[in-house]
């Protein structure tokens, strides 16, 4: 079955085709979910409550541009929903635009505590930095997403980076007392 007629029979509720389709993109738009969302409990919910919808909202594809964008699209909106309406994406102070470079020692920092501290940034820095660095989005689609000002969302975007650059140094202090030599 290709693509088109898979998509066809999810329109026309057929479960057997939603399973499939399940199957076939679950793994992607999970580690979307992960990405924006609290820890990997919450992940697996806002997976399940996507799928949902796009079930739900499948015969608004209409076979322009690429489905699997449509899917991740889809899957983002879910997760962002439920930020959307708490206080936590009000700005405190937009004076802090400046724009914060992580140096990375890849030799050091697994991908695996990348992840994690990421995911341990707050809610409204977390959100902004993975649509502005991971997905790619400008700060004005990112206000428009999250119904917030532009400056808003740079000053998030700071502080995010400030946050993840402050906790990979204090790794690299902490790797350097244990191994003193090393440097």
């Amino acid at each position: 079955m290709d693509l088109k007629e898979l998509i066809n029979d999810c329109k026309n509720n057929n479960r057997k085709a939603q399973e499939q389709l399940y199957r076939l993109y679950s793994g992607k738009l999970f580690a979307v979910c992960l990405k924006y969302s609290r820890n990997y409990t919450e992940a697996q919910d806002n997976l399940q409550d996507g799928f949902l919808i796009i079930f739900q909202k499948i015969g608004q594809y209409s076979f322009k541009g690429s489905f699997d964008g449509w899917l991740k699209r889809v899957m983002i909106n879910n997760v962002l929903q439920q930020y959307r309406n708490q206080t936590f994406l009000s700005l405190v102070n937009e004076d802090i635009a400046e724009d914060y470079e992580i140096e990375l020692d890849e030799d050091n920092i697994s991908l695996d505590y990348l992840l994690r501290i990421i995911q341990e940034l707050p809610d409204r820095y977390r959100l902004v930095f993975n649509l502005y660095v991971i997905d790619g989005y400008s700060h004005a689609e990112i206000a428009e997403m999250l119904q917030i000002n532009i400056g808003t969302s740079k000053s998030n975007l700071a502080r995010g980076r400030m946050i993840l650059k402050e906790k990979i140094e204090q790794l690299k202090n902490e790797e350097t007392k244990k191994f003193p030599s090393a440097k």
